[in-house]
């Protein structure tokens, strides 16, 4: 089996004991941002699977944008990502 040399792990182990490769990333030509797919990429640069440059990068991201999907998750959890709860958790 070939692997293609990456940069960094290829794999990492979440806090709650699940372990997260690339693979379970988003593809790089994600248009349309679900909450699942957002949760993804937040978790991955925190468990530092990628870097917060590669996922900006990769996903055509800009850092507004990766920085309120950051803070959503750290005050509120996964389910500030929808789009149906921007209203309830968006501070007045």
């Amino acid at each position: 089996m070939y692997l293609r040399k990456v940069n960094g792990p290829r794999s990492v182990t979440l806090s709650d004991g699940t372990i997260m490769t690339r693979a379970d990333l988003p593809a790089a030509d994600t248009s349309r941002w679900v909450a699942s797919r957002k949760a993804a990429v937040v978790r991955a640069v925190t468990a530092g699977l990628i870097t917060r440059d590669e996922a900006l990068g990769l996903y055509s991201l800009s850092e507004d944008e990766f920085l309120e999907w950051e803070l959503a998750v750290s005050r509120h959890g996964e389910a500030a990502l929808r789009a149906t709860a921007l209203q309830k958790y968006r501070q007045p």
